[in-house]
């Protein structure tokens, strides 16, 4: 129900703090029990908090450029910006997709290794925490497109005049936005990272 996109987001990092607990609570639950499965959980942790630190740092930045563009933080305000920032309304549409967990974008992996390390750990408790996590997404998909759509879809409004935020914003918003797009097609080499970390871990 939040207005104002810096708030939404605040909140909504309290769900993914949410998700990397569940594969915290899937590893504590297998441990001693299937080292390997724990293994793959303790991965999925590490491979969420490798892509959400991309994730979170590109929502933010490319919010407080806006921000100071627009002075503003109402997500009302984002109305039509597709048309007068494109690339900017682009990559923020992209990684809130991706916070989403869709496919083909980062954020997806991770989420899909939790939710693994959750069915293998078994068991009612741990099958009700994989349902919540289900839940929470699609929950997700209503507040994170809510935002594309304004921007996309919505017309500009006409209190606010065109936005530009410049070279150098733009090109850092660009920048740490691409790796969320890298990421989700070829998440291959940090989830190597994160399962030999989590190897060295349980060796």
């Amino acid at each position: 129900g939040q207005t104002n996109i810096k708030r939404m987001l605040a909140y909504s990092t309290i769900a993914h703090a949410g998700f990397m607990m569940m594969a915290a609570a899937a590893a504590v639950g297998l441990v001693g029990q299937h080292t390997e499965h724990a293994q793959t959980a303790v991965s999925a942790l590490l491979l969420y908090l490798a892509i959400y630190l991309f994730m979170n740092l590109s929502a933010f930045a490319i919010i407080a450029f806006l921000r100071n563009a627009m002075q503003s933080e109402e997500i009302k305000d984002y109305a039509g910006l597709i048309r007068s920032c494109p690339v900017i309304a682009v990559m923020l549409t992209a990684v809130l997709v991706s916070l989403i967990g869709l496919p083909p974008l980062a954020g997806f992996w991770p989420k899909l290794r939790v939710l693994q390390s959750l069915y293998e750990a078994g068991g009612p408790l741990m099958t009700l925490v994989l349902v919540v996590a289900a839940l929470n997404t699609a929950i997700a998909l209503i507040y994170y497109l809510r935002v594309a759509k304004t921007m996309c879809i919505d017309e500009e409004s006409d209190s606010r005049g065109p936005v530009s935020l410049g070279f150098l914003p733009s090109a850092y918003a660009i920048a740490i936005s691409v790796p969320v797009l890298i990421l989700g097609i070829l998440p291959d080499e940090i989830a190597q990272w994160a399962d030999q970390a989590a190897r060295q871990l349980f060796h």
